[in-house]
């Protein structure tokens, strides 16, 4: 049994042998065929097997489609890069650091076409064209506030008004002559007339010309004014004995009481190099029914004075 069973394993080494060497020549072969072939193998792999193919849940291959690692990762390093997708593409990235400087400016464009020439007689034009369109919206509007309907309101309301605007008490006099008042005098001026001349005027019969009282017949607020010019020669004479409390006051007073109710109230020096001068007195007093008002000269200098002929007295009643 020794002797017969050495031969036996001698000739199965050398037939082992030769399989494994045929299986190398085989796997040469293989890699050495075009590459055309290998999408032919990928799709008998990806072949399904119908179920007469299959026999006892096994499948049957056949010996040329047995799959050579070596080969599909040589056939993988050498694949074609065009043939994949171009979300595998290797992408640019911007390389890291601060931008360049901007580039030099592009070159001017083309001018535009030009625009509509606007002279001065367009404007006016325009213009007058607006003034028209308002004034024929402002009619329209006018027409329909002042309809059939709403016309008497409109005469009633202009009626109303007018009554407010007449002036029942005014008076515009002049002094008729001079008037001297002694030093340390207190004098009412009197006797004055109205100007003959246009423009002035009398209204009512508040103003009494002879003793050159206003008497207010209506309850109300009322606007008074004086203009008084003074001649004072004979102080200019005695310059010398000028004082420092020397001076003249011109009052409006109520019912002649220039302390117990307010008053209109002007003081001056006498330090006037000429021989007249003027002073004016204004403002505005409340005066109940029955109460009057009158011009006061206060001469608290050490010579007399005269009040000249034209010097005025003006009143009127403002509002109840």
């Amino acid at each position: 049994m020794r002797c017969g069973a050495g031969p036996l394993a001698v000739v199965a080494a050398v037939f082992w042998t030769q399989c494994i060497l045929l299986d190398g020549v085989e796997a040469r072969k293989e890699r050495k065929r075009p590459k055309e072939a290998a999408p032919q193998h990928t799709e008998a792999y990806n072949v399904t097997l119908s179920n007469s193919e299959e026999v006892g849940g096994g499948i049957k291959t056949s010996d040329h489609q047995r799959v050579d690692p070596l080969g599909s990762w040589m056939d993988f390093v050498k694949r074609p890069v065009g043939n994949f997708p171009g979300k595998c593409r290797k992408r640019k990235r911007p390389l890291p650091g601060p931008p360049g400087p901007p580039g030099p400016p592009g070159p001017r464009g083309p001018p535009g076409s030009p625009g509509a020439e606007v002279t001065q007689e367009v404007l006016l034009q325009e213009f007058k064209e607006m003034i028209k369109e308002a004034t024929e919206r402002r009619a329209a509007a006018f027409d329909r506030q002042t309809s059939p309907s709403q016309q008497p309101t409109a005469l009633l309301t202009l009626e109303g008004m007018a009554s407010y605007r007449q002036i029942q008490e005014a008076f515009h006099c002049k002094l008729k002559g001079p008037v001297v008042v002694d030093k340390k005098t207190l004098v009412e001026l009197q006797n004055f007339q109205t100007p003959p001349a246009k423009g002035a005027f009398l209204r009512g019969k508040g103003m009494d010309l002879s003793t050159g009282r206003f008497t207010a017949q209506i309850t109300g607020i009322y606007q008074f004014s004086a203009n008084v010019h003074i001649d004072h020669n004979e102080v200019k004479r005695n310059k010398s004995q000028l004082k420092a409390r020397d001076n003249i006051r011109v009052l409006i007073c109520i019912e002649s009481l220039c302390h117990r109710y307010t008053s209109l109230e002007m003081i001056v020096g006498l330090e006037s190099n000429s021989r007249i001068f003027t002073v004016s007195v204004q403002g505005l007093l409340e005066l109940q029914v029955g109460q009057y008002t009158s011009i006061y000269v206060d001469n608290a200098a050490g010579a007399s004075i005269e009040i000249q002929s034209g010097s005025d007295f003006m009143g009127i009643l403002l509002g109840e």
